[in-house]
């Protein structure tokens, strides 16, 4: 070939094979394994942006705009129990409570109740003691504090209690002007004890005792009689602590 031919000729450059491996190897295996087992067939600008590896769960952000502390879970609202009675167990059968586990603590109830009478001559026998069965109030008052020390043989699922203290006032009220009416009795009855269970069925039947006996000490002038009212009105001490007649609970 002359000179002038073959520099009219272009200039290739000689093909060469890629640095660092022989064509169709992968970079970190043997060369004897071809290269395209290894390679995706989507390229990295392809892959979309949502491509999770290893796992497929869904994740979920937390809104840091709704909680300022990240690291306080959420509360969890706890049902409050219905309330139910005590003395009736699962079955329905009725059953005495257990107090065994109960720390002894000084426990005071109050109950009242009244006597209203129909004849207003009642009260005016009973100031001037002149009922033939003899001292009304004084005999009702013996017999409020006999029935608190005997509630638990009249009530048949309360339980007998060490009573400490018990106490019958009564409170004289005429009738209304005009005639309307004949008065009343007031019987205010409080009864204490350091025990396990409160003393309001001990209050209650000391009130309830001893307006009866006010009743059958009187039947004989007035016939008309009505015992109404009977209800506690304090409970101290135990579990639920204090509570008044009329007053709100707190909460």
């Amino acid at each position: 070939m002359s000179l002038q031919s073959y520099q009219s000729q272009p200039l290739r450059a000689p093909a060469l094979p890629p640095l660092g491996r022989p064509p169709g190897t992968h970079p970190f295996r043997s060369s004897s394994l071809p290269w395209a087992m290894f390679m995706n067939t989507t390229t990295h600008a392809q892959q979309p942006s949502s491509l999770r590896l290893f796992s497929t769960t869904t994740t979920f952000r937390h809104n840091s705009s709704n909680n300022n502390n990240n690291n306080t879970p959420p509360a969890v609202e706890t049902p409050t129990p219905a309330p139910k009675l005590t003395h009736v167990s699962d079955a329905g059968a009725a059953h005495m409570v257990s107090i065994g586990a109960k720390i002894p603590t000084q426990r005071t109830a109050t109950a009242k109740c009244a006597v209203r009478f129909s004849n207003p001559i009642v009260l005016t026998l009973v100031r001037e003691n002149q009922i033939k069965k003899g001292d009304v109030l004084g005999v009702a008052r013996i017999a409020g504090i006999m029935a608190a020390k005997r509630a638990a043989d009249i009530i048949p699922l309360c339980h007998p209690i060490a009573i400490t203290y018990v106490g019958v006032e009564f409170g004289v009220e005429d009738g209304s002007e005009g005639g309307q009416g004949g008065g009343r009795i007031d019987v205010t009855a409080t009864v204490s004890c350091d025990g396990k269970t409160g003393v309001e069925m001990e209050a209650l039947t000391a009130a309830g005792a001893a307006a009866l006996t006010v009743y059958d000490m009187c039947k004989s002038v007035d016939k008309g009689m009505i015992i109404e009212g009977l209800r506690v009105v304090l409970k101290e001490g135990g579990k639920s602590g204090r509570w008044v007649e009329g007053e709100k609970a707190s909460e």
